[in-house]
């Protein structure tokens, strides 16, 4: 061990940039689909060695030479864990072909500066003992916080999720959610790089038995049992419809697709849609504006029975107004009783930034929405009679836990669910929708609350409060799963403080970096 870490300390030039690029690339098999936590000690072990020889003849030269490391290993770590995003420029070829490379390689490329300011801020902190972990630590997670935050926010893929993707070590975001389980991997994931130095096995097991700790406490959790609400019968529809017959020529056969799977016997307790009390159905079932179309509602009010849908559609405001949402439309006798209309939009997916200057230039946003989509204003819960209120998350408004926390604390009762309606047949069968749907499943551990998940393409889910799966369909099959709404746990820790546990961790963590004394 000793022998690697010096090569890893001198190394020079693109070796140490190859190091940092293939360590960070390695880390990302401890996300989904794969979810080998193990191989996040490649990436943090390799970044104390990595600031270790980040050492200069000044302050400012250190700094560079870490951060730069920083980026390598960001870098390498986003392209590995994001490269499914070409998928999407792939989806209309001719139109978006020419940008594949700027998602593919250029997203990662502008998510690694934060990865090098991290590096950077550990360096400050930097010294030669066990000490410099909890350095990494603060630093580390502090970055990740402003990925999530800054310029609208990308926390997607969070180091945190090396721990988060496993339902038994996830359990502690209970108390301290995605941002709190950032500082504990780098922690945990960091030490063996202490194996290196003599006399330091007791910091390698320290570590190791916290990680078993948090495995303990996931077990205890665990084995509690969920009870269901009483007289509610969830059906999801997943029709896995291809991106190419979402047209409006299709419209008809969409609706019967969508109806026929709606009222699909699956089982002698369910023969069809009348037996299911609420009935959900995708992220933007319809190429056209459900609320202007009559004969679409008249449809749904004969064929869905007493059943109320809940479905994503695209929402205008007024008639004429040129205003459009992405929404979440909940539906009974064909009559639109609320709607959500999604507020945190994908930048250059559902709106376009530089909007004037870009379509100069001939780009344009993924959605055929003349100027997009407009966000929404509304945090409200939604609500159908016999269902708890429901917090809606319209597809990747569920990878951010602390928005999520802040309307549900901002309605004096607490909802029953998450509900999450997606669309994530723009990335095929890729890691891309099991990432979203191992984000999304986190929400329910920090909050306590269990999820209903309706996806066009998978992975569509009805989960516990815990996160374990009541019903589940696989990515790319079509499907219609049946099943009780489980009740919510009382609020968690995290749920109550959002933000408190987060920022007691990286406190101590800091407090940890200066253990020992500093040496720039």
């Amino acid at each position: 061990m000793f022998a690697l870490a010096q090569r890893v300390i001198l190394a020079e030039g693109w070796t140490r940039r190859l190091i940092a690029f293939l360590g960070g690339a390695t880390g990302a098999l401890a996300l989904a689909p794969v979810g080998f936590f193990p191989a996040f000690f490649i990436p943090m072990t390799l970044s104390v060695w990595l600031l270790d020889g980040s050492g200069g003849e000044s302050l400012l030269a250190g700094l560079r030479r870490a951060a730069g490391a920083g980026w390598w290993l960001g870098f390498g770590y986003f392209v590995a864990g994001l490269w499914w995003l070409g998928a999407a420029f792939l989806a209309e070829a001719d139109r978006f072909a020419w940008a594949l490379p700027l998602g593919v390689f250029g997203l990662p490329a502008v998510l690694a500066v934060f990865t090098a300011l991290g590096f950077a801020f550990a360096r400050l902190l930097w010294s030669a003992g066990p000490a410099r972990l909890f350095a990494l630590a603060a630093g580390l997670s502090a970055a990740e916080a402003l990925r999530g935050s800054v310029l609208t926010g990308f926390p997607w893929n969070d180091f945190g999720m090396a721990l988060g993707d496993n339902l038994v070590l996830a359990q502690t975001a209970s108390l301290w959610g995605l941002y709190g389980l950032t500082i504990l991997s780098v922690l945990i994931f960091s030490a063996p790089a202490l194996l290196a130095q003599p006399g330091r096995r007791r910091v390698f097991y320290g570590a190791l038995a916290l990680l078993a700790g948090l495995g303990l406490f996931g077990f205890i959790r665990l084995s509690a049992p969920s009870a269901e609400v009483k007289g509610v019968r969830l059906r999801i529809v997943q029709p896995n419809v291809p991106l190419e017959d979402f047209r409006i020529d299709r419209r008809d056969q969409l609706l019967e697709h969508y109806l026929s799977l709606s009222d699909r016997a699956t089982s002698p307790q369910t023969s069809g849609v009348a037996d299911v009390t609420h009935l959900f159905w995708p992220e933007s079932s319809f190429p056209f504006i459900l609320g202007r179309d009559g004969a679409a509602l008249s449809l749904l009010a004969s064929r869905l029975q007493n059943a109320v849908l809940f479905t994503g559609a695209a929402r205008a405001d007024g008639e004429n107004s040129g205003h459009y949402f992405n929404a979440i439309q909940v539906i009974s006798g064909g009559e639109i009783k609320e709607s959500y209309d999604k507020k945190h939009l994908v930048p250059f997916g559902e709106y376009l930034p530089l909007a004037r200057v870009l379509r100069r230039l001939g780009i344009s946003q993924f959605v055929a929405i003349p100027g997009g989509f407009d966000s929404g204003e509304s945090s409200r819960f939604l609500t159908a009679p016999g269902l708890p209120p429901v917090v809606p998350m319209v597809c990747y408004e569920s990878i951010f836990p602390n928005e999520i926390a802040n309307r549900i604390n901002a309605q004096p009762l607490r909802p029953g669910a998450l509900l999450n309606v997606t669309n994530d047949g723009w990335f095929g069968l890729t890691s891309g929708p099991y990432q979203h749907f191992a984000q999304a499943r986190l929400r329910t551990i920090e909050q306590g609350l269990p999820l209903i998940r309706a996806a066009n393409t998978g992975v569509s889910a009805i989960l516990d409060p815990y996160g374990r799966a009541v019903a589940i369909a696989p990515l790319g099959v079509e499907a219609v799963l049946d099943g009780g709404l489980p009740k919510a746990l009382p609020p968690t820790l995290f749920s109550r403080f959002p933000y408190t546990g987060p920022i007691v961790l990286w406190i101590l963590a800091l407090i940890g970096a200066f253990l020992r004394p500093r040496r720039i």
